[in-house]
């Protein structure tokens, strides 16, 4: 445990660089799902990139999380990290996060162990990443303490509008692939 304030300002540091990256993540899967042999990017380089992203990430978290259980300015102990909404500090907020951290152990896990689970099973828990990030992002508004700084704001404004057109992208473009109902039909 430590009183320097190094530890505060690596955990708002690594909250701060994990809503980029888990924003990353989200609009790297969405896009790895539409790969088209001879246009943009091959498919197996997005899912690659997006693999090795969420790996970066999930390290980046652990070194989050145990900034703020070592950092003794708010008194967080390891089980309210991983236990939502057992804390006595902002306890909707930092277990929100909690919900986030534990989402992802289990999408890594699962990931990890693919070949094993089938891909349908797999799947099925994959999809809860995409509750993760608003989750994420309310652990980040909620208990951040830079939330009202012009940086972090633009970060997050601009981490909400990519995965908004990511997600509108993906929406309209399952829309268009749907072929045209038979004249007369």
């Amino acid at each position: 445990m430590s009183d320097s304030p190094l530890l505060w300002y690596l955990n708002r540091a690594t909250g701060t660089v994990l809503l980029v990256l888990l924003t990353l993540v989200l609009v790297l899967g969405v896009l790895s799902t539409f790969g088209r042999a001879g246009r943009g990017v091959p498919r197996f380089v997005t899912q690659a990139f997006h693999r090795n992203v969420s790996l970066l990430t999930a390290g980046l978290l652990v070194a989050h999380v145990l900034t703020a259980v070592l950092d003794t300015y708010v008194d967080i102990r390891w089980w309210q990290a991983v236990l939502p909404f057992g804390g006595t500090y902002k306890p909707v907020w930092l277990g929100l996060g909690a919900v986030a951290l534990d989402v992802i152990v289990v999408v890594v896990l699962t990931s990890l162990v693919r070949t094993r689970l089938g891909h349908r099973s797999w799947r099925a828990v994959h999809w809860t990443a995409y509750a993760l990030w608003p989750i994420a992002v309310a652990h980040a508004v909620g208990s951040g303490t830079d939330v009202h700084g012009q940086t972090v704001r633009h970060i997050g404004l601009s981490a909400l509008g990519l995965v908004g057109c990511a997600v509108a992208w993906r929406v309209l473009s399952r829309r268009s692939a749907r072929p045209a109902p038979a004249v007369g039909a």
